[in-house]
């Protein structure tokens, strides 16, 4: 049978070794309670820090998303206020159309009148249709200027195109009103339809007056129509908004799971290892005693 000699150099050797990898685990234990967090770099732990990396990826996505859609919620505010002022102008012109058409009642300086204000509310139109938003012309499509219509003439200047916000994976939501389904064409425009009354109430043109109380009350009709796709389109912005922050709570607590330290656990084991060490160190003094070479000095 045969014996191992255990050395004096052995002893200490070993006793060394341990002291390390217990001060090891607790310099580890101390690090993850000043951090915070469990894994503090992937050799820590590969698996649960790749899971980490992609939760934190899919974070940032959904809060790209939310701010994507929050952006579409601004400019859809701001095309609804619009078309709001867009609604009152174009009935008070209608109804100033009206009272024109009644050419019993209406003198030639009363019909004055009514063209001017006509007038004044075809260039308050004028106005709200060049409404921007962070320096874009809501009814602009996907115009670099800043105006959708030349403010003296009335005609469309913008460049067709739809002005989309992503809110989800693969879905998108159009965030703007393309102005020439609101005012209509150049030559068949609102615009086009207020300098014709104006022309009709200053001419006394009773058939030119009706004309354009129909034509008035079509763009009423898309000017609703506008503000109700409009709206549509705001209440499915405004819910990705919720979902995007509910997927982004939720993949928050999952990368909360997986990174950060569960105090009250560390706590404990923090203790655990300093007791540990101090016991290593009390059981490594007694073994490294005085040597006969340390006598023989």
């Amino acid at each position: 049978m045969s014996t191992m000699r255990v050395t004096q150099r052995m002893m200490a050797n070993g006793s060394v070794t341990q002291l390390q990898a217990g001060l090891s685990r607790l310099a580890k234990v101390q690090e993850q309670l000043s951090t915070g967090r469990i894994v503090n770099r992937p050799s820590d732990a590969p698996t649960e820090a790749a899971t980490a990396m992609r939760l934190r990826g899919a974070v940032q996505e959904q809060e790209q998303y939310a701010r994507n859609a929050e952006s579409g919620l601004g400019w859809m505010a701001t095309v609804d206020t619009a078309l709001s002022g867009m609604t009152t102008s174009v009935r008070r012109a209608r109804e100033l159309a009206l009272q024109g058409a009644n050419s019993g009642s209406t003198s030639p300086a009363s019909r004055q009148a009514l063209a001017a204000e006509v007038d004044q509310l075809r260039a308050g139109l004028i106005s709200t249709a060049n409404t921007n938003y962070l320096g874009r012309p809501v009814f602009g499509g996907v115009t670099a200027g800043q105006v959708a219509f030349d403010s003296t003439t009335g005609s469309y200047v913008g460049v067709p195109g739809e002005v989309n916000r992503t809110v989800a994976q693969g879905v998108t939501v159009r965030v703007d009103v393309s102005g020439t389904d609101v005012i209509g064409p150049n030559g068949a425009s609102l615009f086009d339809d207020l300098d014709a009354l104006s022309t009709a109430l200053v001419g006394g043109d009773t058939d030119a007056i009706r004309t354009a109380i129909d034509s008035l009350q079509t763009r009423l009709d898309a000017i609703g129509s506008a503000q109700a796709s409009a709206g549509a389109a705001y209440n499915r912005a405004e819910s990705a908004v919720q979902r995007a922050k509910d997927a982004t709570m939720s993949l928050g607590e999952s990368l909360s799971q997986i990174e950060n330290t569960d105090l009250p656990r560390a706590m404990v084991d923090l203790k655990l290892q300093e007791v540990a060490y101090q016991a290593a160190l009390a059981a490594t003094s007694r073994v490294m005693q005085p040597s006969l070479l340390d006598f023989m000095r």
